[in-house]
Protein backbone atom coordinates (compact mmCIF):
# COMPACT_ATOMS: atom_id res chain seq x y z
CA UNK A 1 0.00 0.00 0.00
CA UNK A 2 2.82 2.29 0.83
CA UNK A 3 4.15 2.50 -3.09
CA UNK A 4 0.83 3.43 -4.48
CA UNK A 5 0.19 5.81 -1.95
CA UNK A 6 3.92 7.52 -2.48
CA UNK A 7 3.17 7.22 -6.10
CA UNK A 8 -0.49 9.47 -5.37
CA UNK A 9 1.00 11.96 -3.61
CA UNK A 10 4.14 12.49 -5.85
CA UNK A 11 1.27 12.74 -8.83
CA UNK A 12 -0.64 15.26 -6.38
CA UNK A 13 2.83 17.59 -5.90
CA UNK A 14 3.03 17.54 -9.30
CA UNK A 15 -0.17 18.82 -10.21
CA UNK A 16 0.24 21.47 -7.71
CA UNK A 17 3.56 22.29 -9.09
CA UNK A 18 1.36 22.74 -12.63
CA UNK A 19 -1.50 24.89 -11.26
CA UNK A 20 1.03 27.13 -9.22
CA UNK A 21 3.38 27.79 -12.75
CA UNK A 22 -0.52 27.94 -14.89
CA UNK A 23 -1.63 30.60 -12.22
CA UNK A 24 2.12 32.50 -12.15
CA UNK A 25 1.83 32.35 -16.15
CA UNK A 26 -1.56 34.07 -15.89
CA UNK A 27 -0.87 36.20 -13.28
CA UNK A 28 2.56 37.41 -14.63
CA UNK A 29 3.00 37.50 -18.38
CA UNK A 30 -0.47 37.26 -19.34
CA UNK A 31 -2.80 39.34 -17.11
CA UNK A 32 -2.15 42.03 -19.03
CA UNK A 33 -3.16 40.92 -22.38
CA UNK A 34 -6.30 39.37 -20.51
CA UNK A 35 -6.95 42.49 -19.01
CA UNK A 36 -6.86 43.99 -22.66
CA UNK A 37 -8.94 41.26 -24.03
CA UNK A 38 -12.19 43.01 -25.64
CA UNK A 39 -13.92 40.00 -24.51
CA UNK A 40 -12.80 39.94 -20.64
CA UNK A 41 -16.12 42.51 -19.31
CA UNK A 42 -14.51 41.75 -15.26
CA UNK A 43 -12.75 45.41 -16.42
CA UNK A 44 -15.44 47.56 -17.54
CA UNK A 45 -17.64 45.96 -14.46
CA UNK A 46 -15.04 47.42 -12.39
CA UNK A 47 -14.39 50.49 -14.23
CA UNK A 48 -18.11 51.70 -13.73
CA UNK A 49 -18.79 50.18 -10.39
CA UNK A 50 -18.16 53.59 -8.41
CA UNK A 51 -18.88 57.24 -9.60
CA UNK A 52 -16.36 59.30 -11.58
CA UNK A 53 -14.68 61.74 -10.26
CA UNK A 54 -15.51 64.95 -11.33
CA UNK A 55 -14.04 67.87 -13.59
CA UNK A 56 -13.97 71.25 -11.84
CA UNK A 57 -14.62 75.38 -12.54
CA UNK A 58 -14.28 77.49 -10.15
CA UNK A 59 -14.73 74.86 -7.49
CA UNK A 60 -18.01 74.09 -8.88
CA UNK A 61 -18.55 70.50 -11.05
CA UNK A 62 -19.23 70.78 -14.24
CA UNK A 63 -19.52 66.87 -14.59
CA UNK A 64 -21.43 64.16 -12.40
CA UNK A 65 -22.26 60.36 -12.48
CA UNK A 66 -25.79 58.73 -12.89
CA UNK A 67 -26.59 55.46 -11.42
CA UNK A 68 -28.38 53.10 -14.31
CA UNK A 69 -28.54 50.58 -12.05
CA UNK A 70 -27.41 48.33 -14.67
CA UNK A 71 -24.16 46.16 -15.06
CA UNK A 72 -22.29 48.92 -16.03
CA UNK A 73 -23.53 51.06 -13.20
CA UNK A 74 -22.28 54.58 -13.27
CA UNK A 75 -22.51 56.73 -16.34
CA UNK A 76 -20.82 59.99 -17.13
CA UNK A 77 -23.34 63.03 -16.88
CA UNK A 78 -22.08 66.77 -17.88
CA UNK A 79 -23.87 70.07 -17.11
CA UNK A 80 -23.47 72.55 -19.82
CA UNK A 81 -22.16 70.20 -21.61
CA UNK A 82 -21.69 72.26 -25.12
CA UNK A 83 -20.33 74.98 -23.30
CA UNK A 84 -17.15 73.02 -21.48
CA UNK A 85 -16.84 69.55 -24.27
CA UNK A 86 -14.08 71.41 -25.58
CA UNK A 87 -12.67 71.44 -21.73
CA UNK A 88 -13.69 68.24 -20.75
CA UNK A 89 -14.06 65.98 -23.75
CA UNK A 90 -16.04 62.70 -22.94
CA UNK A 91 -16.07 59.89 -21.22
CA UNK A 92 -17.85 57.13 -23.08
CA UNK A 93 -18.76 53.42 -22.02
CA UNK A 94 -18.76 52.84 -25.88
CA UNK A 95 -16.04 55.24 -27.70
CA UNK A 96 -13.66 55.69 -24.90
CA UNK A 97 -12.52 58.89 -23.16
CA UNK A 98 -10.80 62.13 -24.82
CA UNK A 99 -9.53 65.52 -23.93
CA UNK A 100 -9.37 65.87 -19.82
CA UNK A 101 -11.22 62.98 -19.20
CA UNK A 102 -8.26 61.12 -21.19
CA UNK A 103 -5.99 63.00 -19.96
CA UNK A 104 -6.48 62.92 -16.09
CA UNK A 105 -8.63 59.49 -16.49
CA UNK A 106 -6.85 57.68 -13.74
CA UNK A 107 -7.53 60.45 -10.97
CA UNK A 108 -10.97 60.65 -12.57
CA UNK A 109 -11.82 56.68 -12.72
CA UNK A 110 -9.82 56.11 -9.36
CA UNK A 111 -6.59 54.13 -10.66
CA UNK A 112 -4.08 56.20 -9.93
CA UNK A 113 -1.71 54.71 -7.40
CA UNK A 114 -1.37 58.46 -5.87
CA UNK A 115 -5.18 58.08 -4.87
CA UNK A 116 -4.30 55.28 -2.48
CA UNK A 117 -4.31 56.39 1.44
CA UNK A 118 -0.67 55.14 1.62
CA UNK A 119 0.86 56.07 -1.70
CA UNK A 120 4.36 56.44 -0.57
CA UNK A 121 4.21 52.18 0.04
CA UNK A 122 3.76 52.51 -3.68
CA UNK A 123 1.98 50.42 -5.80
CA UNK A 124 0.99 48.36 -9.29
CA UNK A 125 -1.58 50.63 -10.69
CA UNK A 126 -3.84 47.88 -10.80
CA UNK A 127 -6.06 49.12 -6.80
CA UNK A 128 -9.30 51.29 -7.48
CA UNK A 129 -9.94 53.85 -5.05
CA UNK A 130 -13.21 56.31 -5.03
CA UNK A 131 -12.60 58.83 -8.09
CA UNK A 132 -9.85 61.69 -7.44
CA UNK A 133 -11.62 65.75 -8.76
CA UNK A 134 -9.76 67.40 -11.66
CA UNK A 135 -9.83 71.18 -11.05
CA UNK A 136 -8.98 73.41 -14.12
CA UNK A 137 -8.21 76.46 -14.79
CA UNK A 138 -10.89 77.95 -16.56
CA UNK A 139 -12.98 80.68 -15.59
CA UNK A 140 -16.65 80.01 -16.49
CA UNK A 141 -17.24 83.70 -17.07
CA UNK A 142 -15.03 83.82 -19.76
CA UNK A 143 -15.83 80.72 -21.13
CA UNK A 144 -19.29 81.71 -21.41
CA UNK A 145 -18.65 85.24 -22.98
CA UNK A 146 -16.62 83.11 -25.56
CA UNK A 147 -19.22 80.62 -26.56
CA UNK A 148 -21.69 83.16 -26.45
CA UNK A 149 -19.78 85.28 -28.69
CA UNK A 150 -19.31 82.64 -31.25
CA UNK A 151 -23.02 81.84 -31.22
CA UNK A 152 -22.36 78.82 -33.26
CA UNK A 153 -20.29 80.35 -35.86
CA UNK A 154 -17.35 77.60 -36.78
CA UNK A 155 -14.52 79.28 -35.20
CA UNK A 156 -12.40 79.24 -31.62
CA UNK A 157 -11.71 81.29 -29.01
CA UNK A 158 -8.48 80.04 -26.47
CA UNK A 159 -7.79 82.80 -23.48
CA UNK A 160 -4.52 82.33 -21.27
CA UNK A 161 -3.36 84.34 -18.35
CA UNK A 162 0.04 85.69 -19.57
CA UNK A 163 2.18 85.46 -15.66
CA UNK A 164 1.38 81.99 -15.17
CA UNK A 165 -0.17 80.08 -18.50
CA UNK A 166 -3.29 78.87 -17.26
CA UNK A 167 -5.56 78.57 -19.77
CA UNK A 168 -8.09 80.93 -18.71
CA UNK A 169 -10.96 79.77 -21.60
CA UNK A 170 -11.01 77.19 -24.49
CA UNK A 171 -14.19 77.17 -26.51
CA UNK A 172 -14.63 75.33 -29.83
CA UNK A 173 -17.75 76.26 -32.02
CA UNK A 174 -19.93 74.59 -33.11
CA UNK A 175 -19.89 72.45 -30.34
CA UNK A 176 -22.12 69.17 -28.85
CA UNK A 177 -23.48 67.44 -25.66
CA UNK A 178 -20.85 64.80 -24.69
CA UNK A 179 -23.41 63.66 -22.35
CA UNK A 180 -24.79 61.86 -25.18
CA UNK A 181 -22.14 59.57 -26.11
CA UNK A 182 -22.16 58.33 -22.31
CA UNK A 183 -23.46 55.25 -22.34
CA UNK A 184 -24.04 52.06 -24.30
CA UNK A 185 -26.86 51.13 -26.78
CA UNK A 186 -28.85 52.21 -30.04
CA UNK A 187 -29.04 56.11 -28.76
CA UNK A 188 -25.45 56.15 -28.23
CA UNK A 189 -24.75 54.62 -31.66
CA UNK A 190 -27.11 57.13 -33.47
CA UNK A 191 -25.28 60.01 -31.61
CA UNK A 192 -22.13 59.62 -32.70
CA UNK A 193 -22.93 58.66 -36.27
CA UNK A 194 -24.54 62.00 -36.07
CA UNK A 195 -22.10 64.05 -34.94
CA UNK A 196 -19.46 62.70 -37.31
CA UNK A 197 -21.46 63.37 -40.31
CA UNK A 198 -22.38 67.03 -39.43
CA UNK A 199 -20.51 69.22 -41.80
CA UNK A 200 -19.16 71.49 -38.60
CA UNK A 201 -17.59 68.70 -37.25
CA UNK A 202 -18.65 69.26 -33.53
CA UNK A 203 -16.17 67.12 -32.12
CA UNK A 204 -13.32 68.82 -33.20
CA UNK A 205 -11.42 70.82 -30.37
CA UNK A 206 -10.36 73.95 -32.90
CA UNK A 207 -8.83 75.65 -30.18
CA UNK A 208 -6.19 72.81 -29.98
CA UNK A 209 -6.78 70.25 -32.62
CA UNK A 210 -7.70 72.39 -35.49
CA UNK A 211 -4.55 74.54 -37.17
CA UNK A 212 -5.52 77.46 -39.56
CA UNK A 213 -3.26 79.90 -41.60
CA UNK A 214 -2.74 83.20 -39.23
CA UNK A 215 -2.73 85.76 -41.97
CA UNK A 216 -1.49 89.11 -40.24
CA UNK A 217 -1.28 88.29 -36.66
CA UNK A 218 1.70 86.04 -37.57
CA UNK A 219 3.48 89.68 -38.33
CA UNK A 220 3.35 89.91 -34.49
CA UNK A 221 6.44 87.00 -34.52
CA UNK A 222 7.99 88.08 -37.78
CA UNK A 223 8.07 92.21 -36.01
CA UNK A 224 9.88 90.41 -32.90
CA UNK A 225 12.29 88.32 -35.02
CA UNK A 226 13.40 91.98 -37.11
CA UNK A 227 13.31 93.45 -33.81
CA UNK A 228 15.61 91.15 -32.36
CA UNK A 229 17.77 90.45 -34.87
CA UNK A 230 18.27 94.22 -35.41
CA UNK A 231 17.21 93.94 -38.79
CA UNK A 232 14.97 96.84 -37.60
CA UNK A 233 16.23 99.40 -35.39
CA UNK A 234 14.21 102.14 -35.11
CA UNK A 235 10.41 101.31 -35.70
CA UNK A 236 9.04 104.73 -36.89
CA UNK A 237 11.60 104.85 -39.13
CA UNK A 238 10.58 103.98 -43.18
CA UNK A 239 11.51 100.65 -44.64
CA UNK A 240 12.06 101.72 -48.09
CA UNK A 241 9.29 98.74 -48.94
CA UNK A 242 7.56 99.35 -52.63
CA UNK A 243 3.66 99.08 -52.80
CA UNK A 244 2.93 96.56 -54.41
CA UNK A 245 5.93 94.41 -53.26
CA UNK A 246 7.31 91.89 -55.87
CA UNK A 247 7.70 88.70 -54.20
CA UNK A 248 12.08 87.55 -54.71
CA UNK A 249 12.27 85.64 -58.28
CA UNK A 250 8.91 86.41 -58.82
CA UNK A 251 7.01 88.22 -61.28
CA UNK A 252 4.25 88.27 -58.56
CA UNK A 253 3.18 91.28 -57.27
CA UNK A 254 2.19 91.46 -53.22
CA UNK A 255 -0.44 94.35 -52.64
CA UNK A 256 -1.81 95.61 -49.68
CA UNK A 257 -5.11 95.74 -48.50
CA UNK A 258 -4.40 99.18 -46.43
CA UNK A 259 -3.09 102.44 -47.88
CA UNK A 260 -0.16 104.42 -46.96
CA UNK A 261 2.24 101.21 -46.79
CA UNK A 262 4.18 102.12 -49.36
CA UNK A 263 7.89 102.91 -47.36
CA UNK A 264 6.05 102.37 -44.28
CA UNK A 265 7.88 102.18 -41.24
CA UNK A 266 7.05 98.75 -38.83
CA UNK A 267 4.85 100.81 -36.69
CA UNK A 268 2.75 101.93 -39.25
CA UNK A 269 2.53 98.07 -40.89
CA UNK A 270 1.71 96.38 -37.65
CA UNK A 271 -0.72 99.26 -36.85
CA UNK A 272 -2.61 99.30 -39.92
CA UNK A 273 -1.11 95.90 -41.06
CA UNK A 274 0.77 96.26 -44.46
CA UNK A 275 1.59 92.94 -46.11
CA UNK A 276 4.25 94.32 -48.11
CA UNK A 277 6.77 95.45 -45.31
CA UNK A 278 6.27 92.31 -43.05
CA UNK A 279 7.22 90.73 -45.91
CA UNK A 280 10.30 92.30 -46.87
CA UNK A 281 10.92 92.18 -43.28
CA UNK A 282 10.76 88.67 -43.24
CA UNK A 283 13.49 88.29 -46.15
CA UNK A 284 15.85 90.65 -44.77
CA UNK A 285 15.68 88.35 -41.28
CA UNK A 286 16.35 85.24 -43.60
CA UNK A 287 14.96 81.79 -43.35
CA UNK A 288 17.15 80.63 -40.23
CA UNK A 289 16.51 83.56 -38.31
CA UNK A 290 12.34 83.47 -39.11
CA UNK A 291 12.56 79.99 -38.14
CA UNK A 292 13.98 80.19 -34.96
CA UNK A 293 12.17 83.02 -34.07
CA UNK A 294 8.73 81.14 -34.51
CA UNK A 295 9.75 78.06 -32.80
CA UNK A 296 10.86 80.50 -29.71
CA UNK A 297 7.36 81.23 -29.85
CA UNK A 298 6.17 77.27 -30.05
CA UNK A 299 5.69 76.44 -33.51
CA UNK A 300 7.07 73.30 -34.20
CA UNK A 301 6.48 71.95 -31.25
CA UNK A 302 4.74 68.21 -31.53
CA UNK A 303 5.02 67.55 -27.99
CA UNK A 304 3.08 70.40 -25.98
CA UNK A 305 0.42 69.05 -23.83
CA UNK A 306 -1.98 70.97 -21.61
CA UNK A 307 -2.48 67.93 -20.88
CA UNK A 308 -4.70 67.51 -23.08
CA UNK A 309 -2.44 67.09 -26.42
CA UNK A 310 -2.58 70.25 -28.78
CA UNK A 311 -1.70 69.67 -32.57
CA UNK A 312 1.99 71.23 -33.68
CA UNK A 313 1.49 74.76 -35.14
CA UNK A 314 3.44 75.13 -38.36
CA UNK A 315 6.31 77.01 -39.68
CA UNK A 316 8.51 75.53 -42.58
CA UNK A 317 12.13 75.56 -41.96
CA UNK A 318 13.38 75.12 -45.58
CA UNK A 319 11.38 77.52 -48.57
CA UNK A 320 12.29 80.14 -51.20
CA UNK A 321 12.75 83.66 -50.40
CA UNK A 322 9.45 84.19 -52.26
CA UNK A 323 7.81 81.42 -49.66
CA UNK A 324 9.41 82.87 -47.11
CA UNK A 325 8.04 86.40 -47.92
CA UNK A 326 3.93 85.00 -47.83
CA UNK A 327 4.84 82.87 -44.82
CA UNK A 328 6.54 85.97 -42.49
CA UNK A 329 2.61 87.65 -43.19
CA UNK A 330 1.14 83.95 -42.10
CA UNK A 331 0.04 82.43 -45.46
CA UNK A 332 1.91 80.04 -47.53
CA UNK A 333 2.20 76.93 -45.42
CA UNK A 334 2.47 78.49 -42.14
CA UNK A 335 -0.15 77.55 -39.87
CA UNK A 336 -1.45 78.00 -35.98
CA UNK A 337 -3.71 76.86 -33.21
CA UNK A 338 -6.21 79.52 -31.71
CA UNK A 339 -4.06 78.58 -28.33
CA UNK A 340 -0.53 79.02 -30.09
CA UNK A 341 -1.55 82.74 -31.70
CA UNK A 342 -2.78 83.26 -27.73
CA UNK A 343 0.95 82.37 -26.13
CA UNK A 344 2.20 84.33 -29.07
CA UNK A 345 -0.09 87.54 -27.22
CA UNK A 346 1.17 85.89 -23.77
CA UNK A 347 4.53 86.26 -24.72
CA UNK A 348 4.13 90.03 -25.63
CA UNK A 349 2.32 90.74 -22.31
CA UNK A 350 4.81 89.04 -20.24
CA UNK A 351 8.12 90.85 -21.27
CA UNK A 352 9.09 88.37 -23.74
CA UNK A 353 8.57 84.85 -21.54
CA UNK A 354 6.23 82.21 -23.24
CA UNK A 355 4.52 80.48 -20.12
CA UNK A 356 3.97 76.78 -20.05
CA UNK A 357 0.46 76.87 -20.77
CA UNK A 358 -1.56 74.48 -18.75
CA UNK A 359 -5.67 73.48 -18.28
CA UNK A 360 -4.86 71.53 -14.81
CA UNK A 361 -4.41 73.52 -11.68
CA UNK A 362 -4.91 70.16 -9.01
CA UNK A 363 -5.73 67.27 -8.96
CA UNK A 364 -7.32 65.98 -5.62
CA UNK A 365 -8.40 62.86 -3.28
CA UNK A 366 -12.24 62.02 -2.97
CA UNK A 367 -11.72 63.78 0.40
CA UNK A 368 -9.76 66.77 -1.00
CA UNK A 369 -6.47 65.61 -0.16
CA UNK A 370 -4.06 66.95 -2.77
CA UNK A 371 -2.54 64.50 -5.42
CA UNK A 372 -1.16 66.89 -7.78
CA UNK A 373 -0.49 70.84 -8.35
CA UNK A 374 0.69 73.13 -10.81
CA UNK A 375 3.60 74.70 -10.73
CA UNK A 376 4.22 77.70 -13.22
CA UNK A 377 6.88 77.02 -15.70
CA UNK A 378 8.55 78.80 -18.66
CA UNK A 379 8.00 77.32 -21.93
CA UNK A 380 10.25 79.41 -23.96
CA UNK A 381 12.16 82.29 -24.03
CA UNK A 382 10.79 83.94 -27.21
CA UNK A 383 12.47 87.41 -27.44
CA UNK A 384 14.11 89.98 -25.79
CA UNK A 385 12.38 92.33 -22.97
CA UNK A 386 13.18 95.49 -25.14
CA UNK A 387 11.49 93.16 -28.01
CA UNK A 388 8.22 92.63 -26.20
CA UNK A 389 8.49 96.36 -24.45
CA UNK A 390 8.27 97.25 -27.72
CA UNK A 391 5.70 95.50 -29.63
CA UNK A 392 3.27 95.86 -26.39
CA UNK A 393 3.22 99.66 -27.72
CA UNK A 394 2.89 98.49 -31.22
CA UNK A 395 0.43 96.52 -30.12
CA UNK A 396 -1.59 99.21 -27.93
CA UNK A 397 -1.34 101.50 -31.21
CA UNK A 398 -3.58 99.10 -33.41
CA UNK A 399 -6.23 99.11 -30.79
CA UNK A 400 -6.61 102.67 -29.86
CA UNK A 401 -5.35 104.11 -33.80
CA UNK A 402 -5.65 101.10 -36.02
CA UNK A 403 -7.27 98.10 -37.51
CA UNK A 404 -8.43 96.70 -33.81
CA UNK A 405 -10.31 99.46 -32.41
CA UNK A 406 -13.43 97.09 -31.85
CA UNK A 407 -11.24 95.05 -29.08
CA UNK A 408 -11.00 98.48 -26.95
CA UNK A 409 -12.54 97.74 -23.12
CA UNK A 410 -13.41 100.61 -20.78
CA UNK A 411 -10.90 100.83 -18.17
CA UNK A 412 -8.23 98.78 -19.69
CA UNK A 413 -4.94 99.23 -21.46
CA UNK A 414 -5.68 96.41 -24.33
CA UNK A 415 -2.88 95.79 -27.63
CA UNK A 416 -4.26 93.43 -29.84
CA UNK A 417 -3.33 92.52 -33.83
CA UNK A 418 -6.21 91.67 -36.41
CA UNK A 419 -5.87 88.87 -39.22
CA UNK A 420 -7.35 87.89 -42.34
CA UNK A 421 -6.24 85.10 -43.66
CA UNK A 422 -6.55 83.82 -46.98
CA UNK A 423 -6.77 80.17 -48.03
CA UNK A 424 -8.15 77.80 -50.50
CA UNK A 425 -7.31 77.46 -54.28
CA UNK A 426 -5.95 80.55 -55.56
CA UNK A 427 -7.25 82.04 -52.05
CA UNK A 428 -10.81 81.87 -53.40
CA UNK A 429 -12.10 80.42 -50.15
CA UNK A 430 -13.74 82.52 -47.24
CA UNK A 431 -11.19 83.61 -45.05
CA UNK A 432 -10.92 83.23 -41.73
CA UNK A 433 -10.81 86.55 -39.15
CA UNK A 434 -8.67 86.41 -36.86
CA UNK A 435 -7.92 88.58 -33.93
CA UNK A 436 -4.85 87.79 -30.89
CA UNK A 437 -4.54 90.49 -27.65
CA UNK A 438 -4.17 91.00 -24.13
CA UNK A 439 -5.81 93.17 -21.70
CA UNK A 440 -4.38 95.00 -18.53
CA UNK A 441 -6.57 96.98 -15.97
CA UNK A 442 -5.10 100.45 -15.55
CA UNK A 443 -4.93 99.89 -12.04
CA UNK A 444 -2.47 97.12 -12.54
CA UNK A 445 1.00 96.05 -12.81
CA UNK A 446 0.41 93.54 -15.42
CA UNK A 447 -1.88 91.80 -18.32
CA UNK A 448 -3.92 89.33 -16.78
CA UNK A 449 -5.39 87.94 -20.05
CA UNK A 450 -4.03 86.84 -23.50
CA UNK A 451 -6.29 85.41 -25.99
CA UNK A 452 -6.67 84.52 -29.63
CA UNK A 453 -9.86 84.30 -32.00
CA UNK A 454 -10.42 82.95 -34.97
CA UNK A 455 -13.61 83.04 -36.94
CA UNK A 456 -14.38 80.75 -39.76
CA UNK A 457 -17.70 82.16 -40.52
CA UNK A 458 -18.18 80.28 -43.50
CA UNK A 459 -22.04 81.49 -44.01
CA UNK A 460 -20.57 84.96 -44.39
CA UNK A 461 -20.25 87.57 -47.51
CA UNK A 462 -16.13 86.97 -48.05
CA UNK A 463 -16.03 91.01 -48.44
CA UNK A 464 -17.63 91.40 -44.64
CA UNK A 465 -15.21 89.00 -43.04
CA UNK A 466 -12.17 90.95 -41.39
CA UNK A 467 -10.77 90.56 -37.85
CA UNK A 468 -11.42 94.10 -36.69
CA UNK A 469 -14.73 93.16 -38.03
CA UNK A 470 -15.82 89.77 -36.93
CA UNK A 471 -13.24 88.74 -34.52
CA UNK A 472 -12.47 92.08 -32.72
CA UNK A 473 -15.80 92.32 -30.77
CA UNK A 474 -15.43 88.70 -29.66
CA UNK A 475 -12.46 89.04 -28.80
CA UNK A 476 -13.27 92.44 -26.60
CA UNK A 477 -15.84 90.36 -24.94
CA UNK A 478 -13.52 88.01 -23.66
CA UNK A 479 -11.18 90.74 -22.43
CA UNK A 480 -13.80 92.48 -20.85
CA UNK A 481 -14.67 89.18 -18.73
CA UNK A 482 -11.01 88.75 -17.71
CA UNK A 483 -11.24 92.82 -16.69
CA UNK A 484 -14.15 92.26 -14.35
CA UNK A 485 -13.03 89.38 -13.02
CA UNK A 486 -9.85 90.50 -12.00
CA UNK A 487 -11.49 93.70 -10.23
CA UNK A 488 -13.69 91.07 -8.50
CA UNK A 489 -11.26 89.15 -7.34
CA UNK A 490 -8.93 91.73 -5.96
CA UNK A 491 -11.62 93.56 -3.89
CA UNK A 492 -12.39 89.98 -2.70
CA UNK A 493 -8.93 90.18 -1.15
CA UNK A 494 -8.23 91.28 2.22
CA UNK A 495 -6.87 94.45 3.35
CA UNK A 496 -3.51 94.42 4.80
CA UNK A 497 -3.22 96.30 8.11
Amino acid sequence: MIRPIRRAAVLGLVLLAALLVNAARVQLFQARELNENPANRRIAISRYAQPRGDVLVQGAPVTGSRDTREQLRYERVYRDGPLYAPVTGYASQTYGTTLLEHAEDAVLAGTDPLLAPFPFLGGDGQGRWPGGDVATTIRASLQRAAYEGLAGRRGAVAAVEPSTGRVLALVSSPSYDPGLLSGTGRAVRDAWARLNREPGRPMLNRAIRETYPPGSTFKLVTAAAALDEGVVTDVDAPTGTPDPYLLPGTRTELPNASDGCGDASLSYAVRWSCNTVLAQVGVRVGLRGMSEAAERFGFNDPGLRIPAAVAPSNFDTGMSRDQLALSSIGQYDTTATPLQMALVSAAVANGGELPRPHLVERTTRAGGGLVRGAEPDTYRRAMKPSTAARLKELMVAVVEEGSGHRAAVPGAVVGGKTGTAQHGVGNLGTPYAWFTGWAQPEDSARPVVAVAVVVEDASARREDISGGGSAAPLARAVLAAAVTEAATEEAAEPEEE
